[in-house]
């Protein structure tokens, strides 16, 4: 079937259907509440299951796979809109730990989960890639949205396998980041470990659902610019469309330029956004962009960049690959679950298991997994880990965007025994500020 148009449309239309219908079963299927899964998880295992890849019942295109590589430059294209200023004073002395603890779980990922493959998969399996073990952190660490940018760099230097095996790994992780982060709840709130949760069974209905009542409702800032001009739903959608267009223009200019060196469309996207960043502060219009509608434009990308992955997956590439991904997949549960349960109490003085359990949700799935899961144990937000989080994860972001933009380069040029001594000489830089600033010296943890 040739693609056109209307092929496009009615893949959106049948991933819109698989996305209501999950949010259905969530809704309504008791079991599935339990587990917490978010309607995208839903739908795309609906996609993967009547798609191509599995019965074939239902019609997608060939395109399917392509689509989260776009998307992926439109949640990119929107993260500098989305910062606030850096405050560099309140990150050292309100934050430093946080912002620690938070750097070292996300570079180690990276560095660990290559390591390890180098050292313990790709000498005992022929035919595995180099850059293997980075699908541990683009899965884990980064989510649907990394794992599609990690799979098309891969996939755009001859690796054609590796989108199928990162989409697998981020929805391995995301379901461990629930299934395994509920588990840790229930036997810490049993413990007297929680602050604020004294039994699982007090949790509000609408966290099991995932509808919100309408007395519960939090209401945003959309109205920015006049609908008579234009929506502002178009607006905010234009603006973000453009920084995505622009991050691929960009790319396929490089492409020209320098053949050899393929730079991704998100991590461009990315630049492009500072850019409008900057031209709407120094224009002083920033005012006119509301955050509230971005954040749900990216948020909504993402649903929908989910629900594609993981119905783009070939299941018998992942079938090829079961073994040593599992090994890899126990070793990051394994690392996830050190930082949780040891690091977090060296770290936080207070809080360190609402501020670990959010930690083991985004090391494991993303960070609307450690939300989910710090919504259970801290409903009203007492122990301030999203905002101590928001602000560290300023000087964060940055590094991420190296990381997933230079990974994979290092890997395709044989270079990956230099990206792993920078990543752990960069951790242990990291761990003696923390030392030296007293950021880390709790021999014990309290409430």
């Amino acid at each position: 079937m040739d693609f056109s148009p209307w092929v496009l449309f009615t893949d959106i239309g049948l991933i819109s259907l698989l996305l209501l219908v999950g949010t259905i079963i969530r809704a309504k299927v008791k079991f599935v509440q339990k587990m917490f899964l978010p309607a995208s998880i839903i739908a795309g295992i609906l996609a993967l299951t009547f798609g191509p890849n599995g019965f074939g019942l239902l019609p997608f295109s060939d395109q399917m796979k392509t689509y989260p590589g776009i998307l992926i430059a439109v949640i990119f294209g929107t993260l500098p809109l989305l910062s606030p200023r850096i405050d560099w004073k309140a990150i050292k002395t309100r934050v430093g730990s946080m912002w620690a603890y938070s750097q070292l779980a996300m570079v180690l990922m990276w560095g660990g989960g290559l390591l390890f493959a180098m050292l313990f998969l790709n000498p005992f399996w022929d035919g595995l890639h180099d850059g293997f073990g980075l699908l541990l952190a683009a899965g884990f660490v980064g989510g649907h949205g990394t794992a599609a940018a990690i799979g098309a760099t891969f996939a755009q230097n001859g690796w054609e396998e590796a989108t199928s095996l990162a989409m697998t790994s981020a929805t391995v992780g995301i379901i461990s980041a629930i299934l395994i982060g509920i588990l840790f709840i229930k036997r810490g709130s049993t413990k007297g470990q929680t602050s604020f949760l004294a039994s699982f069974s007090d949790l509000p209905n609408e966290l099991r659902t995932g509808l919100i009542p309408p007395g519960s409702r939090v209401k945003s800032e959309t109205d920015t610019v006049s609908s008579i001009s234009i929506d502002p739903y178009v607006f905010h959608f234009a603006i973000v469309t453009i920084i995505a267009m622009g991050g691929y223009y960009l790319s396929q200019l490089g492409a020209m330029l320098i053949p050899s060196v393929v730079i991704p469309a998100f991590s461009l996207a990315f630049l492009v956004g500072l850019l409008v960043k900057k031209i709407l502060n120094s224009t002083n219009t920033e005012k006119y962009v509301s955050t509230a509608v971005v954040d749900r434009i990216s948020g909504s990308a993402t649903d929908i960049l989910v629900a594609f992955g993981i119905g783009s997956i070939s299941i018998s590439v992942v079938l090829d690959y079961a073994v040593p991904l599992l090994i890899l997949f126990v070793f990051g549960l394994l690392f996830a679950y050190l930082f949780f349960s040891i690091l977090s109490k060296r770290f936080f003085e207070q809080y360190w298991f609402e501020k670990g359990i959010f930690t083991w949700g985004w090391t494991t799935g993303t960070v609307a997994m450690g939300m989910a899961l710090l919504r259970i144990v801290d409903p009203d937000s007492e122990s301030k880990t999203l905002d101590d989080y928001g602000l560290a994860y300023i000087p964060i972001a940055p590094v991420e965007i190296l990381l997933v933009t230079f990974a994979p380069l290092f890997v395709l040029n044989s270079q990956s025994w230099i990206f792993v001594s920078l990543v752990f000489g960069f951790s242990l830089l990291i761990y003696g500020m923390a030392i030296k600033y007293k950021w880390l010296n709790r021999t014990s943890a309290t409430k």
